[in-house]
């Protein structure tokens, strides 16, 4: 298979106090190749540190994950990576921006060239020379998006990359988005908090429990794309999904109230 994940878990070994949290256990995922894969779930149930272990930017405690039957320790060009805030350089103008990881394995025109073809991908040929600075929140993200599919990366690692943008920029880019992976036919593991947003962009659902994570659902989304909110078929999947979802986050509240209490006492 493509992606697999097999038996993945994580826990974070805190030395001075002596103590361990276990962020996830026991995660198998399989993803096959051009799929569009969406991880949703609480805060604190582990979809970004699963994400940045598909990168590579973390280790797993147990398990192991492979990309086209090479298990993936570190952080490879294989994997494009797009993280909420855009993390893009200020003192290169958005070509440069794209073009940075490019440098070393081609010349500064061959760059140029590819760049300028995946700005014309996200719109935005015109502010190609226009620094990061003169750019909206969305525009960055669409840099920051252009940077990795420039790339060419096998799979692409979105982490809540629309989050940050109002809601109407939002709809825009991932109306953009789905157009870029049908075009290019990348895989996509893309981690959300938003119901709506996954069932929009997604082909599957992995919706995640916590405390500690694990996957409660695999959704497999068999709707027509585009898929409108007021659908019918898309109002009960976000139904269903919000009640998977409801149970995990009064656990969530119940142990912090608790833990508030215990504290206050």
């Amino acid at each position: 298979m493509f992606l697999q994940m097999e038996n993945i878990g994580k826990t974070f070994i805190d030395q001075e106090k002596q103590s361990s949290f276990e962020v996830f256990s026991d995660i198998r995922i399989t993803i096959p190749e051009n799929q569009f894969v969406s991880i949703l779930g609480p805060s604190g149930c582990g979809k970004s540190t699963l994400l940045s272990i598909v990168a590579g930017l973390e280790n797993t405690t147990e398990g192991s994950i492979s990309l086209q039957g090479k298990e993936i320790n570190k952080p490879g060009p294989d994997r494009g990576m797009v993280f909420q805030q855009p993390s893009l350089f200020p003192w290169l103008d958005v070509r440069g921006n794209v073009t940075f990881p490019l440098r070393k394995r081609l010349s500064k025109q061959d760059a140029d060239n590819h760049a300028d073809r995946f700005l014309k991908m996200v719109q935005l040929s015109k502010f190609k020379n226009h620094y990061i600075y003169e750019l909206s929140g969305g525009m960055q993200q669409r840099v920051a998006i252009a940077r990795a599919l420039a790339m060419d990366p096998k799979v692409l690692l979105m982490d809540e990359p629309f989050g940050a943008l109002d809601e109407q920029t939002r709809h825009i880019l991932q109306d953009k988005l789905l157009d870029i992976w049908q075009e290019t036919q990348k895989t996509i593991l893309f981690v959300t908090h938003s119901i709506q947003e996954a069932i929009k962009l997604s082909d599957r659902i992995i919706v995640m429990g916590t405390r500690p994570g694990r996957i409660i659902s695999d959704i497999p989304i068999d709707l027509q794309r585009p898929r409108e909110r007021e659908d019918r078929n898309v109002i009960e999947l976000e139904q269903h999904i919000m009640e998977l979802l409801k149970i995990e986050i009064n656990k969530v509240l119940k142990e912090e109230l608790s833990d508030e209490f215990q504290h206050s006492s």
